[in-house]
């Protein structure tokens, strides 16, 4: 066993805890989504907010391993690994960034709608496109350098393979932050 795999071995440890909280999060805004009262979008709310505190650590764990084995192995100015620092950047952004702050202002219509049904503000919160675009970009961002880090395109194929992860996470995150269709509810009349 050489450095090299070892520190290729946490690389891939640190992928699997970003990836793993990511799904944790998404997870949690399904839940959201589907709540109809505070006490069902609490404990949800309040796994997404714990489990944000691990992505900073992913990401410089995946950015100090991939120096460690670029600076070893590889060369600075490899199209795909600069890609992969550009999307760390993208995802650091747009997770540290937007989707903490836009789940920050959920968390607040949470607590200002109080107990019982969830209001408007509430509902509309838990189907934020931003905070959702933000969290399922991220995760096809990843997906997308996981693909340039096994197939090793040159920049130009590792530039499309991110955009077209965003994309496909953007378009998911879209479809499902709609607002759901209103039910027709039968009312029945008094005999």
């Amino acid at each position: 066993m050489d450095t090299y795999h070892v520190v290729l071995y946490i690389h891939v440890l640190a992928l699997l805890l970003g990836f793993g909280a990511g799904m944790v999060v998404s997870v949690a805004l399904f839940k959201l989504r589907a709540a109809q009262t505070a006490e069902q979008a609490a404990p949800w709310g309040m796994l997404a907010g714990q489990t944000e505190k691990v992505f900073p650590i992913a990401i410089l764990a995946l950015l100090a391993t991939g120096a460690y084995m670029t600076s070893d192995v590889w060369t600075w100015g490899t199209g795909w690994i600069d890609v992969g620092i550009a999307g760390l950047a993208v995802l650091a952004v747009q997770g540290g960034g937007i989707a903490a702050r836009r789940g920050h202002l959920v968390a607040q219509a949470l607590q200002e709608n109080g107990p019982g049904a969830l209001g408007d503000r509430a509902r509309r919160m838990a189907r934020d496109r931003i905070l959702w675009t933000a969290s399922f970009a991220n995760e096809g961002v990843v997906l997308a350098i996981v693909w340039n880090m096994t197939e090793k395109p040159g920049t130009a194929g590792s530039v499309a393979a991110v955009v077209i992860g965003w994309a496909v996470g953007a378009t998911f995150a879209w479809r499902f932050s709609r607002a759901p269709a209103v039910e027709a509810v039968a009312v029945s009349e008094p005999a």
